[in-house]
């Protein structure tokens, strides 16, 4: 499984918060986040994506970068979930999939890392502990089926915070 926070967002004013784009930053960040996810073969089968518009915007760059379209569904528990919340969604992954992503949000996101790995490979248990900044990506495995999944039942194998260049 695969976890992506999306890239860096703007604060326009009178936006509704699940209405906020990209940010220049997010808008370079994000197809980054999609060659690191490429380049470290996690790629995914699904992706369940928040409905925010900058979560949206975020997979629709990264998946710009992978060899082909993941199917793609907006789930607007997503937004506004906790850890538990993000837990259910996973429950429902088809047996199928090999690897899932999830495109969303903090603090649900580093919450749901913390929560399904105890342990991490390296330093990545810790740095996800720290700060899970926007455009992070977090890889954890699992020895059950996804409507197995529970707390503490995953490593945390890989985190990597993908950082487009500026023009």
């Amino acid at each position: 499984m695969v976890v992506l926070r999306h890239a860096k967002s703007a604060r326009p004013p009178g936006v509704a918060d699940a209405e906020r784009p990209l940010a220049e930053r997010g808008l370079r960040d994000a197809p980054a986040a999609g060659r690191w996810l490429r380049d470290a073969g996690c790629v995914p089968d699904l992706v369940v994506c928040s409905t925010a518009v900058r979560a949206r915007q975020t997979w629709d760059l990264a998946a710009r970068e992978l060899p082909a379209g993941p199917a793609a569904r907006h789930d607007p528990r997503l937004y506004g979930a906790d850890a538990m919340d993000l837990l259910a969604v996973v429950r429902e992954t088809p047996d199928e999939v090999a690897t899932l992503l999830l495109v969303g949000h903090n603090p649900a996101l580093e919450e749901f890392v913390l929560l399904l790995a105890p342990e991490g490979l390296g330093d990545t248990l810790q740095r996800v502990e720290e700060k899970f900044p926007t455009s992070a990506i977090a890889v954890l495995t699992q020895q059950t089926s996804w409507p197995e999944a529970a707390p503490g039942g995953s490593l945390l194998t890989d985190v990597a915070v993908p950082r487009g260049a500026a023009d």
